[in-house]
């Protein structure tokens, strides 16, 4: 009787602290940290037992990507609907409740860039599980850890060995123009929805770049990746539970197959490498080989704790794709877009190409110092369509930023969209397409405040590693594609920023394409 008693008294005191620590994560811990926000002058929706802003934003979300909107490029109401009413609403000084997680809003692009600096303080958001079955790799890791693998992907991604992967882009862009060569005819025009062109000429430039001769079978890996990633963003825009993933839904059940099946797939391509490496043939010029000779020297030196591991490195495989595709896919689409509207600016980027690129195929130094225009236009487009709209942070304690102590739990928001568009930092002609604003190069674009308020690949210590290597690619592609067309918005095309992983056009881009 006496160790039943005693089983039941601690079975009620495991039941008491599962009961205080819920109660504390959905009620008593998100209270708390509204009243002191609410004390430092923040204000904001009242937070609403463990959804909180969630169903209005999936409500607005719904509402306002229904329907295509006017052509113009002030779309932060259709893209990001919540951040729109909440500004307009309380003001700059704002939070918004995903679930019980207050996340305030950070305008001050001094002290954005605070934030993004100081990568060790104000880290990211760790992700939900089944995010980081997407990847593990650099983008996610912290500390130590992020700072072992920036050290062995770096060489990857060194100017001298982007200039290998040249042909690379000069062939896949060269097979999505022989596409649309089939389709319009010698000397015709048709209109064509670019946005899957352009999706799969940029997912075979990082099959071929990451695994050379293997990159048919990086096809199918990044037909696995972009199924995962619709199920992702379906079950982000729902309160997460913790437990929720090991449900046997339909859904669970899909994600853990193509998770397991990339997996596989990725372990054969690696395996087969390194076999190759051990037999003595050269490594190759494509990230795989170039990861695993970083990693090979790494280990050789220091041991196999300053390495990767091979689930590391399957990890930042997967990342390749991730980062790589969404990034540069969305850039070009958005350019060929608004080229297609500014058609005075397509002509003057085209004279550029034919006047310095009219006979063969260029290198790396020729494209990076001649496209001077075709730059500019990149870089405008980035400013206007950031491929990431804002990025998150989170803080393991209090911390002071700014004239405000941020409390353990409350994220930040980091809204570069609307960074990007604020007519305070850029002018009257904020939300208008003016390349000549990148005239004198990036470092120069604009006086004050607005010198600290550009930055489409992040910044500080995390500032994206690929951007060179995203930067050429759309270099390459645009001047192949000018050479060859010209082009203009289709009767049929309807304008509609949507946010997957990168901002992409909700309902295609069709384009008149005129072949020159």
């Amino acid at each position: 009787m006496d160790l039943f008693i005693c089983l039941q008294t601690i079975s009620a005191i495991v039941v008491c602290i599962y009961v205080s620590k819920i109660l504390n994560w959905v009620w008593f811990t998100p209270r708390n940290l509204e009243k002191r926000l609410r004390q430092q002058g923040f204000t904001g929706n009242s937070y609403r037992i463990l959804f909180g802003d969630m169903r209005d934003m999936r409500r607005m979300s719904k509402e306002a990507t229904s329907k295509p909107i006017n052509f113009t490029h002030d779309f932060t109401h259709r893209i990001i609907p919540i951040f729109h009413f909440a500004l307009n609403k309380y003001g700059e000084k704002c939070f918004v409740w995903f679930g019980p997680n207050p996340a305030i809003v950070v305008m001050s692009p001094e002290l954005v860039r605070e934030v993004l600096t100081k990568s060790n303080v104000f880290q990211k958001l760790p992700g939900r599980p089944f995010v980081r079955l997407m990847s593990k790799g650099l983008v996610t890791l912290e500390t130590d850890r992020w700072a072992k693998h920036r050290r062995l992907i770096n060489p990857a991604f060194h100017v001298n060995k982007l200039e290998h992967m040249v042909p690379s882009f000069y062939l896949s862009c060269d097979e999505m123009l022989r596409k649309w060569d089939e389709i319009v005819g010698n000397g015709g025009s048709c209109e064509v929805d670019v946005w899957p062109y352009l999706q799969t000429m940029t997912s075979d430039v990082i099959s071929r770049t990451a695994f050379g001769s293997s990159h048919e079978e990086g096809r199918k890996i990044f037909e696995l990746q972009q199924e995962l990633t619709q199920h992702i963003v379906l079950a982000n825009r729902s309160v997460y539970i913790p437990g929720y993933r090991f449900l046997p839904t339909k859904n669970n059940k899909r994600v853990k197959e193509i998770a397991k099946e990339v997996k596989s797939s990725l372990l054969d391509i690696i395996n087969r490498r390194i076999k190759a490496m051990e037999a003595g043939e050269a490594s190759k010029e494509d990230l795989l080989g170039l990861l695993l000779e970083s990693n090979s020297k790494e280990i050789k030196q220091h041991g196999n704790k300053h390495g990767m591991s091979m689930d590391e490195v399957i990890e930042e495989c997967k990342l390749f794709y991730f980062a790589g595709h969404e990034t540069t896919a969305s850039l070009l689409v958005w350019t060929m877009v608004l080229l297609s509207k500014h058609t005075e600016w397509q002509t003057r980027a085209r004279d550029e190409v034919l006047q310095n690129f009219n006979n063969g195929e260029s290198n790396y130094q020729q494209l990076n110092n001649n496209l001077k225009i075709v730059g500019m236009i990149l870089h405008e487009v980035l400013r206007l369509y950031p491929p990431t709209l804002m990025f998150m942070r989170r803080t393991n304690t209090e911390v002071r930023l700014g004239n405000v102590s941020v409390p353990e739990g409350v994220q930040l928001m980091l809204p570069l969209i609307l960074l990007h568009h604020d007519p305070k930092i850029w002018g009257e002609d904020a939300k208008e397409f003016n390349p000549e604003r990148f005239r004198d190069g990036v470092p120069k674009v604009a006086q004050g405040a607005g010198a600290l308020a550009y930055f489409p690949f992040s910044w500080g210590p995390r500032i994206c590693i690929a951007q060179n290597f995203a930067m050429l690619e759309a270099k390459i592609a645009m001047a192949m594609i000018l050479k060859r067309y010209s082009f203009e918005l289709s009767p049929s095309y309807s304008h509609a920023p949507y946010q997957v992983v990168a901002v992409q056009p909700q309902r295609g881009a069709h384009l008149v394409l005129n072949k020159l």
